[in-house]
């Protein structure tokens, strides 16, 4: 039997992927001052449905969501119908897409809340000198306001419609993220999340926001066609704690009691390192999660190999290199060289510079199709 390998196919929810290779959520705010997914989005898209799965760049679920200039939502019948125009082009294409559903919490501003603070599990702000962008400049990040019980359920009822939203999209699946120090992120961290009531204090209170997330978008979609983000090492947006590692260790457990999907660990270091202790590894969580595993930040194709390989993840993620090379999977085939991706300055929000505009291989070169390797 062949071992598998990063060009070899996959099954997620029933279906065959064509490779192991995963488009890496990207918030890129193309989307526009009314969040609603346009046609340049579905260009950049169908551009990258070479890969296995594509992950959706981060999407608001609400209004009290939003922390990005221009990134995209999923909380109106416009922004579903932006989607749809998507995911079909993207099916037409041949690829397979899944819809990141995301609520910043603390990591916003009153700026995109009319005044109002953003919340989080506690009133304790980012501790981040660079601060925010905001639609009316950059800003310091501010003390958010505590959420109340009625707000964590109204949130999570968001969460549902969110959920039943991205199915009326056409989407094969959702990724909840709970990582990065978004919301979801902030009541899991011990040092974000101060509460002594139900939702803090011990692990299972602290996972409490996240299962009760979890069970809505359940009721919506199979289990087999959701994921989880974690970003156990991660540092961005003032993440880390001491008990990082029975934190995740804990919620990975519960999540593959819920069979779901997939699981999605930032495990590389390239995104920021708490360094409250050694970096958390695939092998860790493969010990605790049965179901497709796939991992992500700072992989080449060697890397992603071996870790595939080894059996320590089923499918690998790619970011940065698939921003600037949109055919990623077909360079790595045929050992294409790959177009420089060390230059940020052009990748969020305008137009379609530094977005869609980047080439394939193929097509820049005119090479002979006869010639490429399969």
């Amino acid at each position: 039997m062949t071992a598998p390998h990063l060009l070899s196919p996959v099954t997620f929810a029933g279906q065959e992927l064509k490779n192991r290779m995963v488009l890496a959520p990207l918030t890129r705010g193309r989307a526009g001052p009314d969040r609603v997914p346009n046609k340049i989005m579905g260009d950049y898209y169908v551009q990258r449905a070479s890969g296995g799965l594509l992950i959706s760049e981060a999407t608001s679920i609400s209004p009290e969501g939003n922390g990005w200039v221009d990134a995209p939502g999923i909380y109106t019948s416009e922004m579903t119908a932006g989607w749809k125009s998507i995911t079909d082009r993207v099916h037409a294409a041949g690829g397979r897409m899944v819809l990141q559903l995301w609520h910043t919490g603390r990591a916003s501003h009153s700026d995109f809340h009319n005044g109002e603070l953003p919340f989080s599990a506690s009133a304790v702000a980012i501790n981040d000198g660079d601060g925010i962008y905001t639609p009316k400049g950059k800003k310091p990040f501010e003390v958010p306001r505590p959420m109340a019980v009625e707000d964590i359920k109204r949130t999570v009822e968001d969460y549902r419609q969110a959920a039943i939203n991205a199915k009326e999209a056409g989407f094969d699946g959702v990724e909840v993220h709970a990582a990065n120090g978004y919301l979801i992120n902030q009541f899991l961290d011990s040092r974000s999340n101060q509460r002594d009531d139900d939702y803090g204090g011990s692990l299972e209170n602290r996972y409490r926001f996240l299962a009760e997330v979890m069970q809505v978008v359940l009721e919506v979609w199979p289990a087999e066609q959701v994921g989880v983000r974690l970003s156990p090492n991660g540092v961005f947006n003032d993440m880390g704690a001491d008990d990082y590692k029975e934190t995740y260790m804990f919620v990975a457990d519960k999540l593959n009691q819920l069979g779901i999907g997939y699981l999605h660990v930032m495990d590389g270091l390239a995104f920021g390192f708490h360094e409250r202790g050694e970096a958390m590894t695939l092998q860790e969580f493969r010990h605790v999660y049965k179901g497709l595993l796939i991992g992500n930040c700072g992989y080449d194709k060697d890397t992603a190999e071996q870790r595939i390989s080894s059996g320590d993840a089923d499918m690998i993620a790619f970011g940065r290199p698939w921003i600037t090379n949109p055919d990623l999977p077909v360079r790595f085939a045929n050992d294409y060289p790959l177009e420089s991706f060390d230059d940020p300055s052009h990748w969020y929000g305008g137009g379609s510079e530094g977005y869609s505009d980047y080439s394939d291989y193929e097509e820049a070169t005119g090479i002979d199709q006869a010639e490429k390797l399969v």
